[in-house]
């Protein structure tokens, strides 16, 4: 069965590594005198101690886990680290419902960018920083960040990377982990430091150039302001937070071998990135061609308008510089498309991944073939790496699954009297861990603070096991992985 103390021993150090996060949005209240200073320094006390806990129970192990154990530990890790994390709202009584404060926080660390906050602007500091961190920590993975900071603490590293890493095909820089790890967080601590220096460079403060490139980066999509990066009313601001999210959404190994290497063809000998360029070029064009007549938009407004929308989309960030609600309908299909397919694999985004979108063409391809030549045998090869038949099972699997919880969890918001349009939007963009809805009872740039609760508990759900990848959440609820053998 579950090796129990080894998994508490490793939640023990993992809770620590999120007090020390909390100690940085402790120095951002401190420095900007807020009154949330006491709910982090509560939330530090008890979060540290039910580190020693967890690390008192597991003493007395080694560090090696079976994957059964790294299943459970990653799904239970996520749980906690949500849980632990809604003390400051808790605590200093700004989301005083628990539903809410819990949905806020899984919504951070699973870089969905759904919020209950109204108006963000009306938060201290220290709780803005504190959203913006869970979203920027969790973008590349919670375990993820611990295997490349605490290499040490992970005896099944391997294991626990394929529980959350992203994607069908998983692809590594380094035969260590722990070095390939270090790698993708250098790829993402480069990033984010060119976006906070560009957010400066087109005027925005500080403060707002931290947080709005921790979400930007992480594809997540939470603000410090009610009205997105639209209050802002800087075009050059939304271009650049444009570029910083579709790069955010590319492989970040491919990101690194190419840019570290100087090897830029690598971009477009990559089928992924050529299907997801393809995919935001074109239904950016269609969007705005829509904008232009329809709407009387002149052509850059409408450029600018339709790239930032399906970008954000797409790589399911969820920040908004224009109000989709009123845009024509047809381009809600346009932008419910982006939520399903995402980004690319390996990357922050959400969504089934590109990847997944060139394997099922090239399934279909294959398929018309064996219909006309049935003996043939025809390989499917992804840019020289041959995709084995079982993981081909593995994608319809996932696309069946993916599919069945859009249309139950779709299907009970519609019994709940949820309007179709949003039941449908809210279960996409939670599976997805998009943010934003399609709808007239919760627009794009509304909050979702009408939901009822039962509803916010099932987009928990859904944001959890969208971010994980489905089975590594779902498999925890068949009998057979809690039987002995």
């Amino acid at each position: 069965m579950l090796n129990l103390k080894t998994i508490s021993k490793i939640i023990g150090s993992l809770l620590w590594i999120e007090a020390t996060l909390l100690c940085l949005c402790l120095i951002v209240a401190l420095m900007y005198q807020g009154d949330d200073v006491m709910s982090f320094v509560w939330t530090i006390l008890i979060t540290v101690s039910s580190g020693f806990i967890f690390r008192f129970l597991g003493r007395h192990t080694n560090n090696s886990i079976s994957r059964r154990d790294a299943y459970f530990l990653v799904t239970i890790s996520w749980i906690l680290f949500s849980l632990y994390g809604t003390l400051p709202f808790l605590i200093s009584k700004y989301i005083p419902s628990f539903t809410n404060a819990y949905f806020e926080t899984m919504s951070g660390f699973t870089t969905t960018g759904a919020t209950v906050i109204d108006f963000p602007e009306h938060l201290p500091k220290g709780l803005l920083f504190w959203r913006s961190l869970t979203q920027w920590i969790g973008g590349l993975g919670i375990v993820f960040f611990t295997i490349a900071i605490l290499p040490s603490l992970m005896g099944g590293s391997v294991k626990i990377f394929a529980a959350e890493s992203t994607g069908p095909i998983k692809s590594k820089l380094h035969p260590r982990l722990s070095t390939s790890a270090k790698g993708i967080w250098a790829v993402y601590f480069i990033l984010t430091t060119a976006c906070i220096l560009s957010y400066k460079a087109c005027g925005m403060g500080w403060f707002d150039a931290f947080n709005y490139s921790m979400t930007s980066t992480a594809t997540g999509g939470f603000a410090t302001e009610s009205g997105s990066i639209m209050t802002f009313k800087s075009p050059a601001e939304e271009y650049v937070c444009t570029l910083f999210c579709f790069l955010s959404g590319v492989n970040f190994t491919l990101l690194y071998t190419s840019v570290a290497g100087i090897k830029f063809k690598q971009f477009f000998h990559n089928s992924e990135f050529r299907f997801y360029t393809v995919l935001v070029a074109s239904f950016t064009i269609f969007i705005a061609l829509e904008l232009i007549f329809k709407n009387n938009y002149d052509v850059e407004h409408a450029f600018r308008s339709s790239v930032f929308q399906v970008v954000s989309f797409i790589t399911t960030t969820g920040l908004f510089s224009d109000d989709a609600a009123k845009w024509p309908h047809v381009t809600w299909v346009v932008l419910a498309a982006c939520m399903f397919f995402g980004a690319c694999s390996g990357s922050t985004s959400g969504g089934i991944k590109s990847m997944r979108g060139v394997m099922l063409i090239k399934i279909v391809r294959n398929e018309m073939r064996q219909i006309l030549h049935p003996n043939a045998v025809l390989p499917m090869k992804i840019d020289g790496y041959n995709v084995e038949m079982s993981k081909r099972v593995t994608l319809l699997a996932f696309i069946g699954m993916y599919l069945f919880l859009v249309f139950v969890c779709g299907f009970v918001m519609i019994a709940a009297g949820i309007d179709s349009t949003n039941a449908v939007t809210i279960t996409l963009s939670c599976l997805g861990n998009v943010g934003p809805t399609l709808g007239l009872e919760i627009g794009p740039t509304m909050s979702w603070n009408e939901l009822p609760h039962f509803a916010k508990w099932i987009g928990s759900l859904l944001m959890l096991v969208g971010r994980l990848e489905l089975f590594t959440v779902l498999v925890l609820f068949t009998p057979s992985f809690w039987k002995e053998h």
